[in-house]
């Protein structure tokens, strides 16, 4: 009868199911981050800051490391129609991120606007952050 398996192979074996057993646990987990963490992805190589990306935007790298966004930001511009009240937010990272505004009215929200996560994704994975005002815009200067 012809074996297959040898005790050499039986070790390297056990030695990589331990190995990825430990890996597992520092996997991207499967339940969205609670309250108002929010994580963001920096390239390994040139260390551009990117959310939710498959490549560098600046490098064209595919690896990335997650780390942990501090939650503020400021609102540059508007994305769509006022009752969806959703924004683009420049993130203090270096990354931008298109969110819902919400404790506030739409009419209030303006460009220059700080804000903070509350939210960073729906429950199921699905939909966008949610960020609530912290302070409000400057006021506009008068270039008169």
């Amino acid at each position: 009868m012809l074996q297959t398996d040898s005790r050499e192979h039986t070790e390297v074996r056990e030695d990589h199911d331990v190995a990825t057993a430990d890996t597992a646990g520092t996997a991207v987990p499967s339940e969205p981050a609670a309250g108002g963490e929010l994580f963001f992805q920096r390239c390994l190589w040139c260390g551009t800051a990117a959310y939710r990306r498959f490549f560098c935007r600046a490098c064209g790298s595919t690896a990335f490391t997650r780390e942990r966004s501090e939650g503020s930001g400021v609102v540059v511009r508007r994305n769509g129609h006022v009752p969806q009240n959703t924004w683009f937010v420049a993130m203090h990272e270096g990354f931008n991120l298109l969110c819902q505004v919400t404790g506030a009215a739409p009419v209030a929200v303006a460009v220059g606007a700080r804000v903070s996560v509350v939210r960073s994704v729906a429950p199921l994975g699905q939909g966008l952050p949610l960020v609530e005002l912290t302070h409000s815009a400057p006021p506009p200067e008068r270039w008169w």
